[in-house]
């Protein structure tokens, strides 16, 4: 089966990475597509994937996003209409389900958060297969045109089948100073280009400014843009690392004591693998996240000084994985026309 997978930010490569491997190794032929924005292309390059480049962020404004979408889905057409693809499959990219929809290619798209309202209303309209989470109540989803069957729910999170099989690697935290002489904590920025995040985020700020002048932290922070990572490098704090390329991010998570993030991928990897995570996000919470809070596996922040900055208690709690072929077939399987 020859397969199509878009990638459009970063986090899309750390999800498909494992999953293009398996893939690969039942014979299926995979192409990546990516768009330049962010650590995507480094991360890709870190992971071994091979990909086509096709396309840029558009910016900020709408305005700026339309052009850059409408060029990059006419690239996109053209690519796919030489690669003759059987199947499709993104997760989040909205230029996909355009060119897949222009191309008749039957293509999956998948998510986990719900309010990204512009985004869903074309993406779930136009693919044929919608496959999200359990915790996102499906009324939620009415709202974009997408009911069962082309709704597919999977239990869990996402980040419990792609980590699944994961040997963090020590060296990674340990080149950037977590190597257990100070307490370690990880920080993701909030994604100050995206639509569904157009709020200001002081008390992310106001974090970073408490745990970036103790002596007894080290604090990495991942920003989301080269113009985020020169913005924290020029605050001058005293215990923070920025590092200058993309990192194993899932290997820093499991070598940290605490992770910030105003992000959402990286803070259900830290739940998976066991790192304590407060959310600094500014927009309404998703039902992943809102399951995450009531388990108590997910700390909402309000004050910067409501954040414990402490070492991880030696015996985390039990990961908690799933078998990802299982989220390949919920994906994938019945969606060839015959």
């Amino acid at each position: 089966m020859r397969v199509w997978i878009d990638l459009t930010n970063s986090p899309h490569a750390v999800i498909f990475a494992p999953l293009v491997g398996r893939l690969q190794a039942r014979g299926d032929d995979v192409s990546v597509t990516a768009r330049a924005y962010a650590q995507t292309l480094e991360l890709l390059e870190l992971h071994g994937i091979e990909h086509t480049v096709i396309g840029h962020h558009g910016g900020g404004s709408r305005a700026g996003k339309a052009r850059a979408a409408g060029d990059r889905v006419r690239a996109m057409v053209r690519f796919g209409r030489r690669g003759r693809f059987d199947v499709a499959l993104a997760h989040g990219s909205t230029d996909l389900p355009m060119a897949c929809r222009l191309l008749r290619v039957p293509n999956t798209t998948m998510f986990d958060y719900e309010f990204a309202t512009l985004q869903h209303s074309l993406n779930c309209r136009l693919a044929n297969r919608v496959l999200v989470p359990d915790a996102i109540p499906p009324g939620r989803l009415r709202r974009f045109g997408v009911r069962p069957p082309r709704l597919v729910r999977y239990p869990g999170l996402k980040e419990e089948y792609y980590l699944a099989g994961f040997e963090p690697d020590p060296a990674v935290p340990r080149s950037l100073g977590l190597d257990g002489s100070r307490i370690g904590v990880v920080l993701r920025p909030p994604a100050d280009v995206a639509l569904y995040h157009r709020f200001e985020n002081p008390l992310f700020d106001a974090v970073l400014e408490r745990v970036g002048r103790r002596d007894d932290v080290i604090s990495v922070v991942l920003p989301r843009t080269p113009e985020q990572g020169a913005r924290i490098r020029a605050l001058g704090l005293p215990s923070v690392v920025v590092p200058e390329h993309a990192v194993d991010g899932g290997s820093l998570v499991a070598g940290a004591d605490l992770v910030v993030s105003a992000g959402g991928t990286m803070n259900r990897e830290a739940v998976v693998l066991g790192t304590p995570v407060y959310t600094t996000f500014a927009g309404r919470l998703g039902g992943v996240d809102e399951r995450l809070v009531a388990e108590g596996r997910l700390r909402p922040l309000v004050s910067a000084e409501d954040v414990i900055v402490e070492r991880k208690p030696p015996l985390p709690a039990a990961h908690r994985f799933r078998d990802p072929d299982h989220l390949l077939a919920l994906a994938l399987t019945g969606l060839v026309r015959s």
